[in-house]
């Protein structure tokens, strides 16, 4: 697992852009020109809504990069997010049109986001106690290892759920929501949705719990900042870092991540050296029976030449 903590000669950027785009297909394909111009891997959803990626590469390559896409003007406006690369962030470039480019796979009309909040002033409103609850939509296994203090962390398996969240917290409709996420996107579409839904007081993170990290470091955010790619997690550069991540198995305080051997589950989760030698690689006692049961079979089939 990589944490990237240390300066690097590689940079990966987070960026999106919630605009209309009447041909995606042909932005997927300049985009892809780009990218292996620049030599770049990494992942962009591009939809009728806009466009979303991650991508590494040398730091002069990114720079050169964001200089071309910024020349369309329906890209000038975005804001890169930078963090340290490790050269092997992503395996390949992916480049994919999409319905949505962050699938909460329910309409939202409504256009208009949840009011921005400077990581400053969101700062200062948690040092100052200031009458708000931090919301975070991010999955589950995201939040187990970092999140600020004291904020809500729904059960989310899967940002579709975020709908179940808005019926959950009607109580919320009148107080001071702020949204956070890994860097703003989905924060974007949630905040509509839940505008859509009746909720009066809802603001964002600007930049995400990324851009926070960045300038605030461990400060206030306990824990690592979970990425989807290869380096897994992210540290605060700054400030004093707290592990706050618990093997699911032991309990034990942890930030290693694997998946349950089992390939129907596959469950993502926090899990210790010693107890994943101890489950063999799995979640739980059901998922290792049922592996058990399929080699039986097999062995049993093998032995009579099924």
């Amino acid at each position: 697992m990589h944490t990237a903590t240390q300066k690097s000669a590689h940079t990966v950027i987070l960026f999106y852009k919630y605009v209309g785009i009447r041909r995606p297909e042909t932005v997927q394909k300049q985009q892809y020109a780009l990218c292996r111009r620049f030599h770049l891997r990494g992942r962009i959803i591009v939809a009728t809504e806009g466009i979303n990626g991650t991508l590494e590469g040398t730091a002069h390559a990114i720079q050169r990069y964001i200089m071309h896409t910024k020349e369309d003007a329906r890209f000038a406006s975005i804001v890169f997010k930078r963090s340290s690369g490790t050269g092997d962030a992503f395996p390949k470039l992916s480049i994919k049109v999409r319905d949505e480019i962050v699938t909460l796979g329910v309409p939202v009309k409504n256009r208009k986001p949840g009011t921005y909040v400077q990581p400053a002033k969101l700062r200062s409103w948690i040092h100052k106690k200031e009458d708000m609850t931090i919301l975070d939509v991010r999955n589950g296994y995201e939040t187990a290892v970092g999140r600020f203090e004291h904020s809500l962390t729904p059960r989310i398996n899967n940002f579709r759920d975020v709908p179940n969240v808005a019926h959950n917290l009607e109580s919320f409709k009148n107080k001071k929501l702020v949204m956070v996420c890994t860097g703003g996107i989905r924060c974007e579409k949630a905040s509509r949705y839940f505008k859509q839904q009746g909720y009066k007081q809802i603001y964002q993170l600007e930049g995400g719990i990324a851009t926070y990290m960045k300038k605030y470091g461990g400060e206030d955010f306990v824990g690592s900042l979970y990425v989807f790619d290869n380096r897994i997690l992210i540290r605060g550069e700054k400030g004093k870092h707290t592990v706050v991540g618990r093997c699911a198995a032991c309990g034990e305080f942890s930030e290693r991540y694997t998946n349950c051997a089992y390939d129907p589950c596959h469950a993502h989760f926090i899990c210790c050296e010693t107890c994943e030698k101890e489950q063999e690689g799995y979640c739980s006692k059901g998922c290792k029976g049922r592996a058990d049961e399929i080699l039986k079979f097999s062995e049993k089939a093998r032995m009579v030449g099924v």
